[in-house]
């Protein structure tokens, strides 16, 4: 309780410079905490939400009962023949004037740039889902790697094209699978494709929005169970400056991107995810990001549109955080999810890493 109204007192501003201070130093320092607060954020927002529309609603109810619609009815329904009488003889003087002034409007706000900004606000922060239906539409052939592809799938996916595309990841070795809640939302089927061109059935058993995360379950009998993973999943806050990379379906194959942790928090200030210097394009979304050794410290989401290199990755922690959330019975009779402990990558050169991580990421399909 202690520490409940410590976290109400600093988002309410009610603390001191000395002891926000130090209660900001501690959230950056246990990931624990700051989630802690982020979800008293969102709790509390979500509360704000339902006042006010409660408030609404209330208001409204009062309005409506002091209108006196009987009244009203006999006022306004004498005047309708004139209206009529008046529109008929004025309508054309009225459509010109309307047209003036819609020209007059639109044309202050070009030359004010009202439409410039609106856009540049709204295209900041990309998601990176793939609309593969777009590129595949403008192809006249398939390269002979994709036919290969086609014919080593034991299981086919549907023959007309995805509509959007993006990559996952797998959480354990009999088909669980994590990518971006974007990558999947609205999604009538899922399929997932891995290095070998073979797709797989799958479906969406659980999604958490607040982090933008999705699991999926392979529902194919084909599918089979995999090594155990090499990587593990990082619980602490990584470091500025540290060396980290990719790897994702932007395209029809595997392609790998590196670069460095260059924030510990993400678009516009967010502190569920990590800002990263990392090249990245529509489809890398729900890619893993790893570190130097191996371990596991983000999903890839978006990137910025402002700043060059400028991408976003979900941190590990919060990533834990969706998936102990699992209701049991979306996993399965009897099952539990847990996962991975041991890191086999940590000692191998990047090159022995990416050889050894590209069985376990896939190209999520979306129809």
């Amino acid at each position: 309780m202690d520490f409940t109204e410590r976290i109400e007192a600093y988002v309410r501003g009610e603390m001191t410079e000395e002891e926000a201070r130090a209660f900001e130093e501690l959230r950056a320092s246990d990931p624990a905490v700051d989630q802690k607060v982020v979800a008293y954020e969102n709790f509390v927002g979500q509360i704000k939400y339902y006042g006010k529309r409660r408030q609404l609603l209330s208001e409204m109810n009062a309005i409506h009962e002091e209108l006196d619609v009987a009244a009203l009815t006999a006022e306004v329904m004498p005047a309708a023949s004139m209206i009529r009488v008046l529109w008929a003889k004025y309508k054309m003087n009225a459509a010109v004037a309307a047209s003036v002034a819609i020209v007059a409007v639109f044309a202050t706000l070009f030359s004010t740039g009202f439409f410039a900004k609106t856009s540049a606000i709204a295209s900041d922060n990309i998601a990176l889902r793939r609309e593969m239906s777009r590129e595949i539409t403008t192809k006249v052939k398939r390269s002979q790697n994709e036919i290969l592809k086609n014919i080593k799938a034991t299981t086919k996916a549907p023959a007309d094209p995805a509509i959007f595309g993006g990559t996952g990841f797998a959480l354990t070795t009999d088909g669980l699978i994590v990518t971006n809640y974007h990558v999947v939302k609205d999604a009538d089927s899922v399929y997932i494709q891995n290095n070998d061109g073979e797709s797989f059935k799958a479906s969406t058993i659980y999604s958490y929005p607040a982090y933008d995360i999705a699991v999926l379950k392979v529902t194919d009998g084909a599918f089979r169970t995999l090594k155990p993973l090499p990587y593990t999943f990082k619980k602490s806050t990584s470091d500025l400056g540290e060396d980290v990379f990719t790897y994702g379906f932007p395209k029809d194959d595997l392609v790998f991107s590196k670069g460095y942790l260059s924030s510990r928090t993400g678009y516009s200030g967010d502190t569920t995810e990590y800002q990263v210097d990392i090249s990245v394009n529509p489809g890398s979304s729900g890619g893993p990001l790893l570190d130097s050794k191996g371990n596991i410290i983000g999903v890839i989401k978006g990137k910025s549109s402002r700043t060059d290199g400028a991408s976003f990755a979900i941190k590990s922690g919060y990533l834990i955080e969706a998936i102990e959330s699992i209701p049991k019975d979306s996993l399965g009779k009897n099952r539990k999810l847990s996962l991975n402990g041991k890191n086999t990558l940590a000692n191998l050169s990047r090159k022995d890493q990416i050889k050894k991580i590209q069985d376990y990421i896939y190209m999520v399909k979306v129809y």
